[in-house]
């Protein structure tokens, strides 16, 4: 068996990312995991209980719950580490974990959820006018596009990009020059059972920042008047709460475990996915409960949602990020429901079942090992 280190960008919560975290790490058991920090009791034990390196930032004050203000330190914090006792580094990426330096002959395969987002394609969602004060927005220019030049030129570091989704091979192909083979991240199927539940509430599975637009479900369902639970924890819960505002039928439920998505997800009457994502795991958890979806027409979500235009369709899609155009899709859904059958959403999800996954980032590692 080859010498694995998995690099992981920072261990702080169980998201999609940290889903396929828990397949290398089941693939590659004696594997070292490395990271940027780690907050102890924050992923599944299956990654705990892995041997975890940490960098210096582990010890930088309050890092375990402002690290994202640390972003300058982070290439030299990937750079400092030393893998050449490994024959393969597997990083997990979505932020600076494909800067890690593989030592030849060692190789290096980047699993890649999106170059990293608030550099390349999202900087005014997080940086512009009304998601940042004038002195952050004004030493971030400078500082994202050191961070773009960075990027790019760690790039050369990868023998091997694996893209989540189509979507993000094109980003890969414009942004580093390089082509990429596509492997859709997993969504074990097998935690969830088709719920013939007709729902008492719409749901939003999500991380509360700004790009996942959560605000566009809140004002539609303010708007609707309409029940809306939203499942998810993040900075902009303050925000949003008072965006829903008092006597609204928007629900925050906050972090919830696996077991209570479970029941979330067979309890709603469809599930809203209003950001544009890279891939998106949470729809394909709704579909594998029988749920349709309302996903706005850009990103992964074309390529795992099938709209009315399929003959069995998974769900609706609504073209612009607006309030309008979701309380749109939202009314169509409603007439047309008939036509979105349970037994399709299951089948859909079906599609990127867990064995799936593995397989294919095992035949991907075989083959770069054997130098193909």
């Amino acid at each position: 068996m080859p010498r694995v280190a998995i690099v992981h960008d920072w261990l702080t919560g169980m998201r999609g990312g940290e889903r396929c975290l828990e397949v290398f790490c089941r693939l590659f058991p004696d594997a070292d995991l490395y990271t940027l920090l780690h907050v102890k009791g924050s992923v599944s034990p299956l990654i705990e209980n892995r041997r975890i390196v940490t960098s210096f930032v582990q010890d930088l004050p309050a890092a375990a719950s402002k690290y994202r203000s640390y972003l300058p330190l982070f290439p030299w914090a990937v750079s400092r580490w030393d893998f050449s006792g490994y024959d393969l580094v597997l990083s997990s990426s979505h932020c600076v974990a494909k800067g890690a330096r593989s030592v030849k002959p060692s190789r290096h395969l980047c699993y890649c959820y999106t170059p990293v987002r608030y550099a390349w394609d999202l900087f005014d969602d997080y940086f512009g006018p009304g998601r940042a004060g004038l002195a952050t927005r004004l030493a971030a220019g400078p500082m994202m596009a050191w961070l773009r030049r960075w990027d790019r030129a760690v790039s050369s570091r990868v023998d091997r990009f694996v893209a989540i989704s189509n979507c993000v091979a094109d980003r890969i192909r414009r942004h580093y020059g390089r082509e990429s083979q596509v492997i859709y991240p997993p969504v074990d199927c097998t935690a969830f059972k088709v719920s013939l539940d007709p729902g008492g509430y719409d749901l939003v599975v999500s991380a509360l920042v700004p790009y996942k637009r959560v605000d566009l479900a809140i004002a539609a369902a303010n708007r609707l008047k309409r029940r809306l639970v939203v499942v998810g924890t993040g900075p902009d819960m303050t925000k949003l709460k008072a965006l829903a505002g008092p006597g609204s039928l928007v629900e925050f439920a906050g972090w919830q475990s696996d077991a209570q998505l479970v029941g979330w997800y067979a309890g709603c009457r469809s599930f809203w996915f209003p950001g544009l994502e890279d891939f998106g795991i949470t729809p394909l958890e709704a579909m594998a409960s029988g749920k349709p979806v309302l996903a706005f027409a850009a990103g992964g979500a074309l390529e795992t949602v099938r709209g009315l235009d399929f003959p069995e369709p998974t769900g609706v899609f609504f073209r612009e990020q607006s309030v309008e155009s979701l309380v749109g899709a939202v009314e169509t859904l409603e007439r047309e429901r008939s036509r979105i059958s349970p037994e399709a959403c299951r089948a859909r999800a079906e599609a990127f079942d867990l064995p799936r996954f593995e397989q294919e980032v095992r035949r991907a590692v075989e083959a770069l090992m054997a130098g193909g």
